[in-house]
């Protein structure tokens, strides 16, 4: 698994991409491998999730900007199955973010909170089949949806049927305004 790791580092490392331009322009002036260079951006990163003020902020955009990045890129290609896989991890983190919502007071205390909350999301977003996103979603979100599918179908029209009649009624109400003050004029 590691060896794994190392080989998909070093293809990454080879890729032409806005962080490989940027470590290779610091490798050059500094004479330092890229390999370290990203070891020691990552090191510090941890630390900061760890002890620096804005951890949650780091930890969101690491959680929210590459998978919004790649989901745009699934969008556009032609291939279903990567659509799939950031819906999922979609669905996943908007769980996570709902229950972090409620637990947040607590959770924030402890020292490690958002470092494990990175890697998490890192394990959501991982690209493997037993990533965080897959195994959240099919042993836990997909059956209690399955359970209460049901349920949630009669919620979701209700809401629907109702929106639809107060954004009527506004409708109606602004119209009758509009043409009451037209009228007057």
């Amino acid at each position: 698994m590691i060896g794994e790791l190392m080989d998909r580092l070093d293809n990454f490392l080879k890729e032409k991409n806005i962080v490989t331009d940027w470590l290779v322009k610091i490798e050059e002036k500094t004479g330092v491998q890229k390999k370290l260079l990203l070891a020691g951006a990552l090191a510090v990163i941890g630390v900061y999730l760890i002890f620096g003020y804005g951890a949650s902020l780091l930890c969101n955009l690491i959680g929210f900007v590459y998978p919004a990045y790649i989901s745009i890129k699934a969008i556009e290609s032609s291939n279903k199955e990567d659509d799939t896989k950031w819906l999922t991890y979609w669905v996943v983190y908007g769980v996570f973010s709902v229950v972090e919502f409620f637990s947040d007071i607590f959770l924030y205390w402890f020292p490690f909170y958002y470092i494990a909350k990175c890697v998490f999301l890192l394990w959501c977003m991982a690209p493997v089949s037993w990533n965080g996103s897959n195994v959240v979603y099919s042993r836990f979100v997909r059956p209690f949806f399955l359970q209460h599918q049901s349920t949630f179908d009669s919620v979701v029209n209700d809401l629907s049927s109702k929106a639809k009649n107060v954004a009527e009624n506004a409708t109606k109400e602004a119209t009758k305004i509009v043409l009451g003050h037209e009228k007057s004029q």
